[in-house]
């Protein structure tokens, strides 16, 4: 092999171990952040060390110079954003450089180029002894604007969990270093998804940790407010079925009080801002009283809680549409936007949210239309939640079987042979 051959052994400076670990003990590094932009940076070795660092080097604007006769399929597809000399190393090639890398599988090559770099006063990183180095590579990961960079001695893989840690923290807002921009006054419209916390996005998570003041209706994840800022202030305005219940207007009018006040709002809802979660209402009473809103969505429910209980919405062979419908209100009802009648005509899953009071009326209508009464029904009950359980049934049986399985909200209802995919020993 030759001595620039790719070397799929050598390893990366940070993660590499000093040959005398004794002297690697007493090395305390200086963390300083190179500005390289328009700078000439000399990697020397074409192999997987070169193939992780120099996307690194390009992305922070160095004009990078890769000395190696031979080198990897994705270093040759970099073509003209980097300069590629195809041979052995010279010491000439660090002339006019400001940093260099020693990443081949040859110690004699890499002890070259770290004394040629030395007698230049170039600082030169070693992927196979960081000891005989004059840098070291950190673990880094960038996020909102903030590098963050571990350099643990002779620890590669302490060093990589403990920048993921940080990174992962400041994504989803655990890890929060407030700035003048975090505080601009708004509000953000929060989609916490259906019920597990886990399954909040990473987006939604960091708006939470984020603001100043958040308002949280019932069914956004609660546990997720446990960990909330101690200086954040919580306002509840939880919509009970049929019991005690914040008002839409009283909600819009919280949100631009707070907003106009200098806060920064999280309207945290359950499931998905605008699938039945009325936040454009929010929208428009932000846009109205000239508060800038910003809506992160969640995961919508009448999707994912089917999912997470194993039956899909759709279904090649069975299904080409789903419909999603709110039965909050029963079949003639005079203020039901929902014909029914031609709902009963659809051949798809029907997914019905809010539905549990009005489902046997529902079912009615459905067969009266011409469903099929032994068409699958799946009832997901808390969906996400440790007391998730689904109850199955079919159109014909399904206010029986409400009835004696003492089903109770929230629960999705989805209807269609997509049922009997998911559940074929049961139909």
């Amino acid at each position: 092999m030759d001595e620039n051959t790719p070397a799929p052994a050598a390893t990366d400076p940070a993660a590499s171990e000093p040959a005398d670990p004794a002297v690697a003990d007493l090395l305390t590094p200086y963390p300083v952040g190179l500005l390289l932009h328009g700078r000439r940076v000399v990697v020397v070795g074409g192999g997987h060390v070169a193939q992780r660092r120099v996307p690194t080097l390009i992305a922070a604007g160095a004009d990078v110079v890769l000395v190696s006769p031979e080198v990897t399929p994705a270093i040759e597809g970099l073509g003209p954003e980097i300069t590629w000399v195809r041979r052995r190393f010279a010491e000439g090639d660090l002339d006019n450089a400001w940093y260099a890398l020693a990443a081949t599988d040859s110690a004699e090559v890499n002890e070259a180029v770290a004394r040629a770099a030395e007698e230049r006063r170039i600082f030169c990183v070693r992927s196979d002894d960081a000891s005989r180095a004059t840098a070291w590579t950190p673990a880094v990961g960038r996020h909102d604007g903030v590098t963050v960079a571990v350099l643990s001695n002779r620890e590669p893989r302490r060093s990589a969990a403990l920048r993921d840690a940080v990174v992962e923290g400041m994504r989803e807002g655990r890890i929060a270093a407030r700035t003048a921009a975090h505080h601009t006054p708004g509000v953000t419209l929060v989609g916490g998804g259906p019920g597990d916390p886990e399954l909040i996005t990473v987006a939604g998570r960091k708006a939470l940790m984020e603001a100043d003041v958040v308002v949280a209706d019932r069914l956004a994840p609660r546990e997720l407010l446990a960990e909330l800022p101690a200086d954040v202030e919580l306002i509840d305005v939880a919509k009970l079925p049929r019991g005690r219940s914040a008002t839409q207007e009283t909600i819009n009018q919280v949100i631009v009080e707070q907003a106009l006040a200098g806060k920064r709002v999280a309207r945290f809802k359950g499931g998905d801002n605008f699938v039945f979660g009325r936040g454009y209402e929010e929208i428009i009473a932000c846009r109205e009283a000239g508060v800038s809103v910003t809506v992160i969505p969640g995961l919508t429910s009448p999707v994912s809680v089917p999912g997470l209980a194993g039956v899909p919405v759709t279904h090649r062979g069975v299904t080409h549409e789903f419909t999603v419908i709110s039965g909050h209100l029963p079949p003639g009802h005079p203020e039901s936007l929902t014909n029914w009648t031609a709902v009963a005509q659809l051949t798809g899953t029907l997914v019905l949210m809010m539905a549990v009071e009005n489902a046997p009326a529902i079912a009615s209508v459905l067969l009266a239309g011409g469903r099929d009464a032994a068409t699958p029904v799946a009832v997901v009950c808390d969906g996400s939640m440790p007391t998730e359980r689904t109850v199955l049934a079919t159109l014909g049986t399904l206010g029986e079987v409400l009835q004696r399985e003492a089903v109770r909200p929230p629960a999705i209802i989805v209807v269609g042979e997509v049922v009997r995919v998911a559940h074929p020993d049961a139909f």
